[in-house]
Parts: structure tokens; sequence; C-alpha cells
């Protein structure tokens, strides 16, 4: 899923190729995208694109007249920048956004099909997507600090919560907790000041270096490759392989159509966290720490 850095990519390539420009036709390929019908998707053509700007996780297209196109990728959702009136693949298109000087086309490389668009009216329409999570690149330590030990959560859980923090996902959410060389389940309430510390900024200096390093990749090219699995991650999408930091293999938890990748040299002091399912199939078997596992 196209998380805080990636939307950021997203946004700055749209606002420099559509922002000012006429929306002047949407071409819809499946008909399980638009999730509202007051106003009709329709009443969105003909429209000048005020900007773009981020939203969670999400993109909000705002046009004239007050109306306001938010756009939620999810898992397997992508965007391309296409010539003009570019034909959609029947395989993964699910919409083409036709502009002056080229089409918008968005992909879903799922059959799910869990992308999801919305057209309404006015600001506070719009504020009914807004999960409620803390900025952290817009947050002050003490404000990050209030809302990590809110509730009592394992940090990872905590990180990647809509409610909690806006727009971390599963992948950044690895790399931010290597980075503070903090255990994926330690609890939120029991972090000590010098950890909270550590996560701060760990979580601030991740967001901007990967939003950095993505920018200068794409330089003034449209993002064609957003993905959550980069060979440059420490821990993310590397199970098995050498932590960069100690050369310890990359282990993970499997939990339904997520993992949590995290380097036990750097983060649980050797310690292997149990899988739920393969610890319990293994049960006595299942190594409980580097030594055993080499």
């Amino acid at each position: 899923m196209p998380e805080l850095p990636d939307v950021v990519l997203y946004v700055d390539a749209l606002n420099a190729r559509i922002s000012g420009a006429v929306l002047e036709r949407i071409r819809l390929a499946s008909p399980f995208l638009v999730r509202s019908f007051d106003p009709p998707i329709e009443e969105a053509e003909g429209k000048i694109v005020r900007g773009t700007r981020r939203l969670g996780k999400r993109i909000v297209f705002t046009l004239e007249g007050d109306l306001h196109l938010v756009l939620h990728l999810m898992i397997a959702g992508r965007l391309r920048w296409r010539a003009r009136d570019a034909k959609l693949s029947h395989r993964i298109a699910l919409a083409g956004f036709d502009f002056p000087d080229g089409t918008l086309v968005l992909t879903e490389a799922s059959k799910k099909r869990r992308a999801s668009l919305h057209l309404v009216r006015g600001e506070a329409a719009v504020g009914g997507f807004d999960r409620g999570g803390l900025e952290v690149l817009e947050a002050d330590r003490a404000t990050f600090a209030d809302r990590l030990r809110r509730e009592n959560h394992t940090v990872k859980r905590a990180l990647t919560d809509p409610h909690l923090f806006s727009g971390i996902g599963n992948a950044y959410s690895d790399e931010i907790l290597h980075r503070a060389r903090l255990s994926p389940l330690r609890w939120t309430q029991k972090l000590s000041e010098e950890e909270v510390d550590r996560l701060f900024e760990a979580a601030r200096s991740s967001l901007r270096e990967w939003i950095d390093r993505l920018k200068a990749e794409t330089g003034d090219r449209f993002p064609e490759k957003v993905t959550a699995f980069r060979p440059e991650m420490a821990v993310h999408g590397r199970y098995g392989e050498p932590c960069p930091d100690c050369g310890a293999p990359v282990q993970r938890i499997v939990y339904a159509e997520n993992e949590t990748n995290y380097c036990a040299g750097c983060q649980t002091g050797g310690r292997i966290l149990a899988d739920r399912a393969l610890s319990r199939l293994l049960k006595k078997d299942w190594p409980r720490s580097l030594d055993e596992l080499g």
C-alpha cells in the first residue's frame, strides 16, 4: 500500500501536471471504483483542478465548485501518467482521468478491487475521511509521546493505526522501528522516555529521508515504481537477508496478509519473536535466539 512518502511523491507529481487544468472526462473501467452517488461522478467533469493534497494515505483532488475527489489506492492501486486519451487496459485499469495534456490512469493489480473513489461537496465532507492520525513530521515530541501512549498497543500496531498516526503503514513502520532499535512487540505504555525519544527521531528522520530519496530518484518524471519493497530498505521485505547494520539475518512475523520484518540483533537483543503460525507448528523446535538459529 502506498504510504506517506509515496503519496507525497504522487501529490507533487500531480500538482505539477494538473493543477489549474480542466478535468475533461472521467472514464470508468470498473463499476466498483466509485463509492459515492451524490453528487454524481459526472459532475466533476469540466471542472478546473485547484490542487491535490494528501489526507493520510488518501489523495484529495480539489475542484472548482467546492467539489473534491477522494482517492484511496489501498494495497494494489497505482497511478500512471499517459498520453491524452490513453487506452484503458481491461485487465488492471480502473479509470482514466483525461486532461488537456495527458491522462491519469488508475490501475489495480489485484482481483479484489479495493481501491475507492468518492466525489463529495465541501471541506466538511472531506473531513469525514480524516481518521484523526497525527502528522509525525508536523508534531513536537510531547504531542507524539501523548499520542503514542494514549492506548496500550504494541509499538508496531500503534505506528500503523491511522487513528493514532497518519500515513504510516507496514513498510515504513518496520524501517522506523529498526532505526529506533525497538522491538515491534514492545508495549507503548512501557516505553521509557529515552525509547520514546529514539522512536520520535527515527520516525521523523526515516520519513524525511525516504521522501527526499524518492524525489531524487524520480526527478521531474511521474512516479512509476511505487512499491513497498525497495532494496535500500534495512529490514522490510528482506527476510533472511543480512541486516545492513549488524549482519544478522532479518526475521519476520507473519499474520493475515501482512508481515513484520525486524533484526533480532539490533532490536530484540538477539531474541527471535514467535511467529503465530510457524512457532505453533514447530513448538519446542522453534529457535528462541540467533544462537539457536545458527
